[in-house]
């Protein structure tokens, strides 16, 4: 299987259906948009599937034409971009890919179970867009200036603004390169990394108000319930970057964030020198990468933090 065999695939097909995992990040958005606007450039029929967007992604081209329920059954092909396993789709959108004729996806996480017929798999790439900018070069696909946004938002966020681990010589090329192509990058990093709501703001407040530490401050706990929602009217996404405030914190080496959903509560976590919290988020069902990782849990708040504590105290040193 190679590029050029997916890129085969793509030209056969007219009806294109993208999708994510759930509760979709900025790499996420990302992939999915910049990936569209390529797709629509080909001439092809394309629904973006996707389920609570934040709303600081609105920014983004295509934005607006993300869809909750596809209009059509069965399409020709369906493209997974940013997810390890096909358990992290919504639930209600993951029979679009089962029923497509053709299954591909793309992504970066290292526990990635390799669920499509086509699967481009790359673990040290620091952002599932720049697997799509690098994979579209290759096959000689100009990239356009909408597409490039796209991917750069994607590229800025799941590298916490070039910050975390990870990054590679490509990724400050390709920065260059939307600069050269007029984006501007100061611009995306504040809309999608440091603008927030006067709501989301408030959720911040209340997460930090209940921030605990342990291990001698090197690990910092925190929660939002189903009813912080209802309280401070939270949309979709409002959570999102609270677990970074723990991660900043002097002498913290893992932050830990619990949000609760419908059924239990989600798991982001993150770690800043050593420590692998993949594997942390693995014994709970979930994964992701060495630095930052989630899952979900069906267990109560208490019994989540102390199974979550416990396990970061063994890793530490």
């Amino acid at each position: 299987m190679t590029l050029d065999d997916i890129l085969e695939q793509i030209n056969k097909a007219q009806n294109i259906c993208i999708l994510a995992h759930e509760n979709p990040d900025g790499d996420a958005v990302g992939s999915c948009l910049g990936l569209a606007v390529i797709l629509e450039k080909m001439g092809k029929n394309v629904e973006v599937l996707m389920k609570k967007v934040p709303e600081n992604f609105s920014f983004l081209p295509g934005y607006e034409k993300i869809k909750q329920e596809a209009t059509k059954e069965i399409f020709d092909l369906a493209i997974v971009l940013d997810c390890a396993d096909l358990k992290r789709v919504s639930s209600d959108l993951i029979k679009y890919f089962e029923s497509a004729k053709c299954k591909i996806e793309f992504d970066h996480h290292i526990n990635n179970t390799m669920f499509a017929d086509y699967n481009i798999v790359n673990h040290v790439c620091p952002a599932c867009c720049q697997i799509l900018v690098s994979s579209f070069d290759y096959l000689g696909i100009e990239l356009s200036k909408e597409a490039l946004t796209c991917f750069l938002t994607g590229i800025i966020t799941d590298t916490g603004g070039f910050k975390n681990s990870g990054i590679t010589v490509e990724t400050f090329e390709f920065a260059a390169r939307a600069l050269e192509s007029g984006i501007h990058l100061p611009k995306i990093y504040k809309q999608s990394m440091l603008t927030v709501t006067r709501n989301k703001f408030e959720a911040q407040k209340v997460a930090m108000e209940r921030m605990e530490f342990f291990a001698d401050g090197k690990i910092s706990f925190t929660y939002i319930t189903k009813e912080d929602y209802e309280n401070l009217k939270l949309k979709d996404g409002d959570h999102e970057g609270i677990v970074e405030i723990g991660r900043n914190i002097k002498d913290v080496e893992i932050s830990i964030f619990l949000h609760e959903m419908e059924k239990g509560y989600k798991i982001s976590l993150r770690s800043n020198d050593y420590v692998n919290v993949s594997e942390i988020c693995m014994l709970f069902g979930g994964g992701g990468h060495i630095r930052a990782s989630g899952a979900n849990t069906t267990m109560s708040l208490e019994e989540a933090k102390n199974a979550l504590v416990r396990e970061c105290r063994k890793r530490l040193k």
